[in-house]
């Protein structure tokens, strides 16, 4: 029973260490693009700059709506006040436009958590993930990840909703079992364990083909 449970401990562990990996991947990928972007500020300056000075006004305008085009795929959605925070929110924003998929997000941070950066990852990499791979079973107008972030009181409330394909999902205990296969389901596990040593709450729901993950952490 003992090598049974550190079999368990080292699968969760290596799929925590893989998952950190690819979130801080993601958010890396993501400001670089922002960085090259200042890089070649210079570079289009000059080139508007010598587009005056031929007065060749409507290749100016096609330079300027190429380089709105390009700022807008880069520009970060959301502004909490934690740059953590941010980084992963955006990063996996623009991850699930990627993919077709409408965020509605709504997330504001004024204090400094007490919650880790990799926890703080983990929670909402898992969150973001399992909502998108359940988006990608349906059809594209049907495709919706809200998001809502906020401080209530002492605690940090996360809540994240998205449509399902099946109308109502049957847990096995306080959790609702992986559609992705043998070898995962360790995302909503770790989530739990983050917010029961937190001694926080979370509460996992699904009705009328909308799945909701509702997160209480205390921040004191």
């Amino acid at each position: 029973m003992g090598l049974f449970f550190k079999n368990i401990d080292k699968k969760i562990a290596s799929y925590q260490n893989e998952l950190i990996k690819t979130h801080y991947k993601e958010v890396d990928n993501m400001y670089q693009q922002i960085s090259g972007w200042r890089h070649d500020y210079r570079n289009h300056i000059q080139t508007m700059k010598a587009y005056v000075a031929s007065k060749d006004w409507d290749r100016l305008k096609q330079y300027l709506d190429l380089l709105d085009n390009d700022l807008t795929s880069i520009d970060t959605d959301i502004k909490t006040g934690n740059h953590m925070t941010d980084a992963i929110l955006n990063s996996k924003i623009s991850l699930a436009k990627s993919k077709n998929i409408k965020v509605v997000a709504d997330a504001y941070i004024p204090i400094k958590l007490k919650l880790s950066e990799i926890d703080l990852c983990c929670i909402i990499g898992n969150l973001f993930d399992n909502a998108i791979d359940a988006s990608m079973k349906l059809s594209e107008e049907q495709r919706i990840i809200r998001v809502y972030m906020d401080m209530k009181n002492t605690q940090l409330y996360i809540s994240f909703t998205n449509f399902t394909a099946d109308k109502k999902m049957k847990k096995i205990g306080k959790l609702f079992p992986s559609t992705k296969g043998k070898g995962h389901g360790f995302g909503l596990s770790r989530i739990v364990s983050i917010v029961k040593r937190m001694e926080g709450y979370i509460s996992c729901n699904s009705e009328d083909g909308a799945f909701s993950v509702e997160i209480l952490l205390p921040q004191t």
